[in-house]
Order: structure tokens, then sequence, then C-alpha cells
């Protein structure tokens, strides 16, 4: 998925809208202490959406162990050497899925609404197209994740469907899970101006 001209361009500055620094690169080998202070200082429900128990240094660590840059790329944000965001495209796998990637992403709370996560989501679709994927899917908790919804749907990911009551809340409530795409090629680039 990744070329050595992909993964030599990091790591990357960027400025966030508030004028922040902040410095993109993909995750290495080394960073599992940084990884873990940032999932463990989201929010309780923030992580109990994620996919992975984050807070096991076990699933922290075997992500490290088996980093494959072809199979998902994981970007992480720092600001001081500090973990502020954590970004990842996930190719598919097996013969009739691995023109599609997946997205996932985190952020601080204080970190959101400055431009930092549509800025992680920009590079993996550059990474993605660039790879020659067809498109990227992301997963969004509808009524709990609206900001990041109205985000992915400016950027240009359309709906493609909703699991009803696809997720539970910590409570047990149910919530709709809402599926988007982002076509890449020249739908993408037309996004992009």
């Amino acid at each position: 998925m990744t070329r050595v001209d992909t993964i030599s361009a990091f790591p990357k500055h960027l400025t966030l809208r508030d004028g922040t620094g902040v410095s993109i690169r993909p995750l290495e080998h080394g960073d599992e202490e940084r990884l873990s202070e940032f999932f463990l200082g989201l929010p309780d429900d923030d992580r109990y959406y994620l996919k992975d128990d984050v807070t096991s240094t076990e699933v922290i660590a075997s992500w490290l162990r088996d980093l494959d840059y072809d199979r998902a790329l994981p970007l992480v944000a720092l600001v001081d050497d500090r973990v502020v965001a954590e970004a990842v495209l996930v190719r598919r796998r097996g013969n009739a899925r691995k023109h599609i990637g997946d997205l996932r992403i985190a952020v601080k709370p204080e970190f959101r609404n400055r431009g930092l996560g549509t800025s992680l989501v920009r590079e993996l679709c550059d990474i993605a197209d660039d790879a020659g994927l067809e498109r990227v899917m992301f997963e969004i908790v509808a009524d709990e994740e609206s900001d990041a919804l109205k985000a992915a749907e400016w950027m240009g990911f359309l709906r493609v469907g909703t699991i009803d009551a696809g997720a539970r809340d910590q409570s047990g409530h149910p919530h709709d899970v809402i599926l988007l795409t982002m076509p890449l090629g020249k739908w993408y680039q037309w996004t992009k101006f």
C-alpha cells in the first residue's frame, strides 16, 4: 500500500487553525508509552466506541510489534512529543476487497474543531489514492460522533448506508452506525478544490 517515497515524506508539520504546530508521522517502534498515554487520556465514552480495547497494553504492544505499513498505516500527530491524535488506514484483506481501505481516527478533545482530524484524514486519503485504492470507508456512530460526520461530509465522503442500532452505548441504548465512503481517483481530486 505504501511506497518508500510516501513514507519518506514524513514527518510533516502543519499549523492548526489556532496557530498550534503539529508534527505528523507514521507510528514507530518505541511509541508504546506515548500511544498508551494518548488513549488513556481520551474520555471513556470515546474509547468505548473504538474497535479495540486501547486501554490494554498488550493491544498497543501488538500494534507496534506487528507494524506493517502495507497492511495498516497508522499516523500519529504530536505536540511537544505527546500524541494528540492517531489515525489509521487499513487495507482490507482478501483479493475481492483489497481495493478498499478503512479509516479510523481518534483526536484528543482539546484538539478537535481545529483542523487536525481533517488534515489526518486527508493525509490518509492521499496515501490511499497514491497506492491505487479505489475507495476508503469510514464508520461513524450517528448521534455520538456528529461533529465527525459533518466534517466527513464536508470533505466529500458520501453516506452509503446505515446499520440500525449498529452500536450500543455503555448504558445499552442503541445508536445507528453510518457508513461513509470516499471514492478515490478523480472524485477525490475534485473534493480537494
